[in-house]
């Protein structure tokens, strides 16, 4: 199994989510269905999806209801969301009030436009959240641990403990983002990429791994039921190291 995005569909017309499907599927992706705002709000925030088609125009609650309280949830903030939308009201709203949407499509929909967008924005947020592992520094300082980027290793307890390459990647990327919730398919994308043979237990394997070398410092590393990891939010969790003259 490839590390494919699982994409949330939410529109209240069962024919438009079973177009959509389909079409997703044939790109491999995992699709989910919610057909109005509070089954979209359950569904997001007990399976995690990696991305979510949102309907505006709803009955009961809307959209952009539901975006708002998506935010508002630590476990779906971060969830990248695309519109969409049959009115142009809806577009000014959409830029004008800045609700930080990543995307937006108008109506009617062609899936072939729609799978494009979505291919191209799942692109920018995989290139957005590799350069921002890039930049980091090249040496943390998190939690009472040292993690030195350029060996792959970490300084526990005052001796040196050496990770494998993923595995660091792994620690590296989480300790970075403290309180964060990643999903298992997300952390598959980012660090092993889209072309491996790779399963979400792959994950929980090197998880385990990495909590064995950190020995008392395992707990840092948080399982979120049914869900993925985060790593604990702790006062001055991440710090570039000083360097020895500064």
């Amino acid at each position: 199994m490839l590390g494919s995005p699982t994409i949330l569909l939410v529109d209240d017309e069962r024919d438009i989510v079973e177009l959509l499907a389909h079409a997703f599927r044939q790109q491999g992706w995992q699709t989910l269905a919610a057909f109005s705002g509070e089954e979209a709000l359950e569904r997001a925030s007990t399976e995690r999806p990696d991305l979510i088609v949102l309907d505006i125009l709803m009955p009961g609650m809307d959209g952009f209801e539901v975006y708002r309280r998506l935010r508002q949830m630590p476990q779906t903030a971060s969830i990248p969301v695309l519109f969409l939308t049959a009115r142009s009201e809806d577009i000014d709203q959409i830029v004008g009030l800045e609700l930080g949407a990543d995307d937006y499509i108008v109506k009617p929909i062609s899936p072939r436009v729609l799978v494009a967008r979505i291919n191209a924005l799942l692109r920018r947020l995989r290139e957005r959240a590799q350069s921002q592992l890039v930049a980091a520094p090249a040496t943390l300082h998190i939690a009472g641990l040292e993690l030195r980027r350029t060996s792959y290793s970490a300084i526990v307890d005052g001796r040196e403990v050496f990770f494998a390459r993923k595995e660091f990647e792994l620690l590296a990327l989480l300790a970075a983002n403290p309180g964060r919730i990643f999903s298992r398919q997300e952390l598959l994308r980012l660090i092993w990429g889209e072309t491996q043979v790779v399963t979400p237990r792959t994950v929980d394997v090197h998880v385990a791994k990495i909590r064995a070398k950190l020995r008392r410092f395992a707990e840092l590393i948080e399982t979120v039921k049914n869900v993925g990891y985060r790593f604990r939010v702790v006062p001055d969790t991440v710090q570039p190291a000083r360097s020895a003259d500064g």
